[in-house]
């Protein structure tokens, strides 16, 4: 008697759980809504942990954004399809005419035009990085006439810092790749973004430096288009969930990030 209750209570476990599974899985809609192409085209650009790097021990590609987008693809049982673009912007661009399907950049009210953000995943400091030198030794010596302050081109950087300058000259880089060659030359005095980026240069430029102290903040969140607004419910429930689980901790160790706030 006592083995047959302990089967049924295992059984009605079983049943619980098999439920408990089938209530987490999305629905057709949802799946057409976050990936309508049957699979899920994650939108990445090199050079950023935040969204694709290189893992220093395997060689392979890993990025918050990568590793992110991989476990939504898992979770919605669709093919994962990482697509490369040279810059954020071009993420966007690619996102907004509906390229890509899913990406993980800054929550700017600029960027929330064109697409919709879940909560943030991760804050990060937003400073400069200088090489050896460098007439900037400090924030304070950055919006002073003549100083060439680098930014990727098309980035919430160009708009903010081009706005809040009033001695500065604000160049834009088409690639992270091409911005620190132009530091390396001296065509740069300066180059802005957010920490995680500056250190990922540094460490490929010797004697390069980042600077302490910030000037300001982005909210790092996933972006989904416009329109597949059946799909967000389940991307705020998914973005709670990575962030819960830890998965956005390991993902941002694993890709070296820095100059986070939280």
């Amino acid at each position: 008697m006592f083995a047959i209750r302990i089967f049924a209570l295992a059984a009605v476990a079983a049943s619980l759980a098999a439920c408990a599974s089938l209530s987490d899985m999305p629905s057709a809609q949802v799946r057409q809504a976050l990936a309508p192409t049957g699979k899920l085209r994650v939108g990445v650009y090199p050079g950023s942990p935040t969204s694709l790097v290189k893992d220093a021990a395997s060689g392979e590609a890993c990025g918050v954004t990568v590793d992110i987008g991989k476990e939504l693809a898992r979770r919605l049982g669709v093919p994962y399809e990482q697509v490369e673009f040279p810059r954020v912007a071009a993420v966007l661009e690619a996102m907004r005419t509906e390229q890509v399907d899913f990406t993980v950049t800054n929550a700017s009210p600029a960027r929330a035009i064109d697409v919709n953000f879940t909560a943030p995943l991760l804050e990060l400091e937003l400073g400069y990085l200088v090489m050896p030198g460098s007439p900037v030794a400090s924030i304070a010596d950055v919006d002073k006439p003549g100083i060439k302050v680098g930014v990727s081109q098309g980035s919430t950087s160009l708009t903010t810092l081009s706005r809040e300058f009033k001695n500065a000259i604000v160049v834009q880089a088409p690639t992270l790749q091409v911005a620190a060659e132009m530091l390396s030359k001296g065509e740069l005095d300066t180059f802005a973004t957010n920490k995680a980026i500056l250190f990922e240069m540094s460490e490929k430029s010797p004697g390069a430096k980042v600077l302490d102290g910030r000037w300001g903040e982005e909210h790092l969140a996933i972006a989904i288009p416009k329109g597949h607004d059946a799909g967000m419910e389940y991307m705020r429930k998914f973005a709670a969930s990575v962030k819960a689980d830890g998965l956005v901790r390991r993902s941002a160790e694993r890709a070296g990030l820095r100059g986070t706030t939280n």
